[in-house]
This record gives structure tokens, sequence and C-alpha cells, in this order.
């Protein structure tokens, strides 16, 4: 089996780094083997976090999985939910956010195999095992009357609430208390968390076992706001620089070894077109020098014409190896969205060789650089083939990591999962709307520099 080397860029020719004419080989040969449900509307772990936010939804509502996934091995996995449960109207000028306490769950996904199922070879059985709390021991900074009843000397909660910065320092301040946890990975030893936040953007430690903050891992300056507000519109039309309000960090990776993390923005900065930018940037940190660098990556247009199109967003990342990564694109179609899905698609792209952008912006000199990408499987047209219609695709399909390789079909394959956010939203158009997860097969041939990340603890049975 070959891997599809079709090349996209966002005015929708078949080019590579610096505009080098390629050509489309076949298609890889990605199957989806199972899918699983955990439906929303109860709580979750944190029983004590239940009385109701502004809005009246139960502040430890259990929904929002999606939106990052990671696997901590066996059959283990965290999922972060986002900023909270927002999408009931209460306060415009907010972002109709609250004071929902930002947090990650652990989960137990079970792959079991169904011999006699000839569509869905493998079932997967999701099951909540622990909610962890995400913390500073410094204090931070609320908006008036938003700060956690639960907070204690030396113990302040991260909370999604907008208004929760301060006015007197651009948008990535650390000591800001509002968090919008859109990204996260292990680190290889199991004990550290990466969490990447749309509203700095940041990039923060937490000890995984306490959900305490350890440290900020420095960004760029420019990523960020000089002006920032608790609305999304504001931030991006009063600022001339940084990401645009809600795109900020939205996808993480780690490399094999543990030693660099690779960051993906939402989509084009401020100052690289806003949007109607066709470029987002991919960061390399290396967490031993704190060095970052940073990469065009061009995204796949939906509408409009050149000077007022609009593109698809990125919403995670996985690294393949030490160079190569696993782009999830898509677009605002779906289920709960206003069209039918078009773009759910996962690029392969490869940063070995590509020119970082060093201190160039704006589109013009995005796209002298731009990177090359590589269609590794289109989740529309696999679903579709499972029967689930354009419009009966979860629009936001947010969260993605290698999981545990399985047997199947007398070999070997590797897995990649996604999942999904569902907005804390129980049903969608009176339909069911679960966080949902999906689980991918693909031979090693179809990604040959595929590396797994080093673990520190193999897995035990019954673990």
């Amino acid at each position: 089996m070959k891997r599809l080397l079709t090349r996209y860029l966002w005015a929708g020719a078949m080019l590579g780094v610096g505009g080098t004419l390629l050509s489309a080989p076949a298609a890889a040969q990605v199957h989806l083997i199972a899918q699983g449900r955990l439906a929303s509307g109860g709580g979750d772990k944190a029983a004590n976090t239940a009385a109701p936010l502004e809005n009246g939804v139960a502040g430890n509502r259990l929904g929002g999985l999606g939106s990052a996934l990671a696997y901590a091995g066996c059959d283990t996995f965290l999922a972060l939910p986002d900023r909270g449960p927002n999408a009931k109207a209460w306060n415009a000028a907010l972002d109709n956010t609250d004071s929902y306490i930002t947090r990650f769950q652990t989960l137990r996904l079970t792959l079991h195999a169904t011999p006699h199922d000839a569509h869905w070879p493998f079932r997967l059985q999701p099951a909540l095992r622990q909610t962890t709390l995400l913390w500073s021991s410094s204090a931070l900074v609320y908006g008036p009357g938003a700060a956690p009843v639960l907070n204690r000397a030396g113990h302040d909660y991260f909370t999604g609430r907008s208004d929760g910065f301060s006015a007197d320092h651009a948008s990535d301040w650390p000591a800001d208390a509002r968090l919008d946890p859109e990204s996260l990975r292990i680190s290889n030893d199991g004990r550290t968390l990466y969490i990447g936040d749309e509203y700095g953007p940041h990039l923060y430690r937490f000890d995984r076992q306490t959900g305490r903050r350890l440290g900020v891992i420095k960004l760029p300056a420019w990523l960020a706001v000089a002006h920032p507000a608790p609305t999304g519109h504001a931030e991006t039309h009063h600022n001339r620089q940084g990401r645009v309000g809600n795109h900020g960090l939205e996808g993480l990776a780690i490399s094999p070894d543990g030693t660099v993390l690779f960051g993906a923005m939402q989509g084009a900065l401020i100052q690289d077109g806003g949007n109607h930018g066709a470029y987002a940037r991919l960061l390399r940190i290396d967490l031993r020098s704190g060095r970052v660098q940073s990469f065009a990556y061009p995204l796949t247009r939906t509408s409009g014409r050149h000077g007022h199109a609009r593109y698809s967003g990125i919403s995670e990342i996985v690294a393949v190896n030490d160079h190569q990564l696993l782009v999830d694109e898509r677009d605002g179609g779906g289920l709960g969205g206003k069209h039918p899905a078009r773009v759910k698609r996962i690029y392969e792209v490869d940063l070995a060789g590509a020119t970082p952008l060093g201190q160039a912006h704006g589109q013009a000199a995005l796209g002298r650089h731009a990177l090359g990408k590589h269609l590794f499987v289109d989740l529309v047209k696999r679903l579709g083939a499972h029967g689930v219609t354009p419009a009966q695709v979860p629009e936001k399909i947010e969260g993605m990591a290698f999981g545990p390789d399985v047997r199947w079909q007398g070999k070997a394959w590797h897995t990649l999962y996604v999942s999904t956010d569902n907005d804390f939203l129980d049903r969608v158009d009176g339909k069911p709307n679960p966080d949902r997860f999906f689980v991918l097969a693909f031979a090693p041939s179809d990604l040959p520099g595929y590396r797994a990340q080093q673990r520190a603890a193999a897995c035990r049975r019954g673990s």
C-alpha cells in the first residue's frame, strides 16, 4: 500500500515546498475499525464543583471531552474539555463563558474484537475513571466576582471565564486565571502534562497526579495580543498583531523521545491575514534549549475569493517522528454546524528541510515558505463508507492520538484514535450528540516514518 502524496495549497494547486510541482500517487489504505460513545448530561468525578454555574448548568457537567486526546499507555487516555459549557447564552459580553473550573478527564478506552461484524471489526468501550482539576499555587487574576469558591490560600483554580485577565499586560500574562485548554500531551515518564491554551496563547506544564501548574513554556510574544478583551471579536478587531480571538494554540504534539513539542495555531495570525488568512503557524519547541521555530502551514480554502476567502482550521496535530506530523483540519460543517461537513481531513506534513519563518510576517512572506502537505485520510469519506452522511458527521473532530497496535486480518496494525467535542450538549437539532471516539487502523507501510512515543513503563495485564 502506498501513501497518498497529493499536495494541497490554499489556491488548490498541487505545489510542494518552494512551489515545486508534484505528482499524486495512490491513496493510503486507512481503515475505520471501531467507534465508541460517551453520553453527556451527567456529572464527572469532581462532585465538589457541581454547584450551578452563572448560566445554570452544573459545574461538573460531563461533556466536551474531545477537545484533545492523549495516550497514556495500555488502554488509558486523557481527554481534555475546553473552557466549559458556554453554549447556553447568558452574557454575550463574556462570550457566554462561565466560571467552569478547567480540568482533564482520565478515560479507559477498551477495544473488543467483534469477529462476526464485517462492518465494525472492533467495538470501543469508553469509561470515565477520574477527573483532575487544574490549579496554580501562585495567585491568579479573575474577573469581578468570578473567583471559584473552592479557592484557598496557595490554591487558585483556572476557569474558562473570559474576563479573567489583567488589562495591564498582554494576553500571554501567566497570572491570568482564564484558561481555554485545547491541546494536551504527556511526558515520556507519564508524570507531566503539557497543555496548550487559546486565550494566551499559553503553553503550561501541569502535574498529572495533582493538576498543579508546574511551569510556563515561553512562546514568541507576537503570538499574543497586546490588548486582551472578554470577547474574541474585540480582541481581533482592537489589535494589529497576535492570534485571532479563540484561535490560539489548538494543537500540540510531542516527539517520540519527548524532547520536542510541536504546536499548531488554529488559524492565521492577525498580521498574517486574520480570519481571511491562508496560512497557520506550526511551532517547533525544543524543551532543552527553549528555542522556538515557526513554519507556514497552508490551510484548505472552503469558500470565498482571494482576499475575502475562508479557510478550514487546525484542530490537532500528532508527531509521527521528530520531523513529520499529522494535522487534523476541519471546517464548521456537520452535526451542530451550519452546513454538511466537507473538510474533516488528516494531512501529513514534514518539517525536515523546511524553511523556518524567523521574523517573517504577512501572507506573501508565509506563502513563499509554505510547507507541502499530503492527504492521509478524508474522514468525511471514511465515515460515509460506514453510513454516516456529511450532515451527521460530528462538527468538531478535535482530538487525535496514536494508540496501541492491534492484530487484525492476521496482521499487526497501528492505530490512530480521534475524538469529538460535543460542546457539552447531549442533543443537537433533536438528535443525540454524545462525545464520540473513532479508531483508525493503518499498516506500517502507510506511514513508514512512524515511531511510537517512548514510555517509562510497559503495560501489565489488567492495568
